[in-house]
């Protein structure tokens, strides 16, 4: 599938607003091992590149360059389309520009960028702080002008709900629609009521990010879907099952001097092959180093 289609694809399935599941993936293996258990798009999460990949919290200390590194790595080896993480845009509207140029040559399908100052911060940690409404407008307005084409979708997140309030975050969510973003993100509501206000009153798809031990509910996709959103991130959770997982097999390691007994908690080899194409591969090292000079 080419870039373009997955763009398409997925601008499809926003716009019928079915609470589309977006689990995140910090990295390829995990975007392949959501791509075979059937999901539809997967969500480049920022959070995830910076804990994952660095050591270190969603507090702004990632680049740009490491999140185009990245996203270039998964959407070699995934087909879903990507919605990826791009924080602030990473400074002013002309940063942005650079952004988004960057992060579409590298695969995205949709871009999110919200209105904190920078450095950010994850959305549902305390402390944070917003920009001028202006001043994001402007940078949605520059993320649209410099994407090649309409079928990569701006998704303009808000902060302001915890800094400003319900209301504050409703009028920047509104004017940033109108400065031309496609979905907008109204960050870490508090309450279901709070959930359907946003979808009622704000015109343009939706998305909701379930934190895990976050701000938001954690409602099902189906009552997500009837109330109205387009799109469900669960931004970290595969994240956070990786923390557990590698925890539990090194702690037992450490403890027993062995694994026999926590085989049933690790993927077999053959698993772990399939995951990662190695037939695929073979079939390439057949063809291109088995029998050179064939002609074809």
């Amino acid at each position: 599938m080419t870039h373009l289609e997955r763009g398409r694809r997925l601008r499809g399935a926003v716009e019928e607003r079915r609470a589309l599941l977006a689990p995140g993936a910090a990295n390829a293996l995990t975007a392949r091992i959501a791509e075979d258990l059937g999901y539809e798009t997967v969500y480049v999460t920022g959070a995830g590149i910076a804990n994952t990949g660095y050591g270190v919290p969603d507090i702004g200390l990632t680049t740009v360059t490491e999140v185009a590194n990245t996203v270039a790595a998964i959407s070699d080896c995934c087909d879903l389309p990507l919605i990826v993480d791009a924080d602030t845009g990473f400074g002013n509207p002309l940063n942005m520009i650079r952004t988004v140029r960057l992060l579409e040559r590298a695969g995205a399908n949709a871009l999110q960028i919200e209105d904190q100052e920078f450095p950010k911060r994850c959305g549902h940690f305390a402390g944070k702080s917003v920009i001028p409404q202006a001043e994001m407008c402007e940078k949605v307005k520059a993320a649209v002008d410099s994407r090649s084409t309409e079928d990569l979708l701006i998704i303009a997140r808000t902060d302001a709900y915890a800094v400003e309030g319900l209301e504050a975050a409703l009028d920047r969510a509104a004017a940033y629609i109108e400065a031309g973003a496609d979905i907008t993100f109204v960050e870490a509501p508090t309450s279901e009521a709070q959930l359907r206000e946003i979808v009622k009153r704000l015109p343009a798809p939706q998305v909701i990010n379930l934190v895990i031990g976050g701000k938001t509910p954690l409602l099902s996709q189906a009552a997500l879907r009837d109330i109205g959103f387009s799109l469900v991130l669960y931004a970290n959770a595969a994240l956070q099952a990786s923390i557990v997982a590698i925890r539990d097999v090194l702690s037992g390691i450490r403890t027993e001097g062995g694994v026999e007994t926590l085989l049933h908690r690790l993927a077999t080899f053959e698993d772990r092959q399939n995951v990662v194409r190695k037939s695929y591969w073979d079939g390439l090292e057949k063809r291109y180093v088995d029998d050179p000079g064939t002609t074809r």
